[in-house]
């Protein structure tokens, strides 16, 4: 039924990359502006048919990827345990498939953020040139400066810039894409594991972000938060 929906010229975009994903190992990568890529995307606490006030980041995955090889080199992962709504709603399980035991002896966000800045410091990222990657602009532009107010804390430096890959994917191919699966089966690949789990969606970014670079684009900053 899926496969029905997609319009013509989808269709013959899946046809071709197919084909060019079974013959992918055999593809240079173009040498990019990066040494490191990290892959994030949060999941949040949510209710059906509206939006809690506020919302908190309940996952926080993170994956550095390399800018040489777009391998996966290292992975932080925390669930986060919300304080203004500490208990998850029915809805928020069912779309992450996070439950109420696996937050609630988690970190609070704050004390999250700050196992991330010393995860990246212990990887000396610091001292590389870096950019994180998204599957869309909510997570750096929206989610993560609203729960840093909440919490009251700063937004690093650093997570004030970011390529947006769906951006990324319509330039290289002239699709803008509606959904990371959607995405993913653009390129020819099954998707992995469970959509809006995080860290699973961060592999999937991943795999996307390597697919496109072996497509020979070149990934640039496609969004920022600092100011001008």
């Amino acid at each position: 039924m899926y496969r029905r929906l997609l319009s013509a010229s989808c269709r013959n975009l899946i046809s071709r990359n197919n084909n060019e994903a079974a013959r992918s190992s055999l593809l240079s990568i173009t040498e990019q502006m990066y040494e490191y890529y990290l892959v994030l995307d949060f999941e949040a606490t949510c209710e059906r048919g509206r939006l809690p006030r506020p919302q908190e980041i309940i996952e926080f995955p993170v994956l550095k990827v390399s800018g040489t090889t777009f391998d996966i080199e290292s992975t932080f992962h925390k669930y986060v345990r919300p304080k203004a709504h500490p208990i998850l709603s029915s809805f928020c399980t069912e779309l992450t498939g996070i439950i109420q035991d696996m937050v609630n002896e988690q970190p609070v966000f704050e004390d999250a953020l700050q196992m991330f800045s010393h995860w990246v410091e212990e990887h000396g990222l610091l001292s590389k040139k870096f950019i994180f990657v998204t599957f869309g602009d909510w997570d750096l532009q929206t989610m993560l400066p609203a729960q840093c107010a909440h919490s009251g804390v700063a937004v690093p430096d650093y997570m004030q810039t970011w390529i947006n890959l769906k951006k990324s994917f319509a330039e290289a191919t002239g699709h803008w894409p509606r959904t990371l699966p959607e995405t993913m089966q653009l390129c020819g690949m099954e998707p992995i594991g469970r959509h809006h789990s995080g860290i699973d969606d961060c592999r999937n970014i991943a795999a996307i972000l390597k697919w496109l670079a072996r497509k020979g684009y070149v990934l640039t900053i496609t969004g920022s938060s600092l100011p001008s």
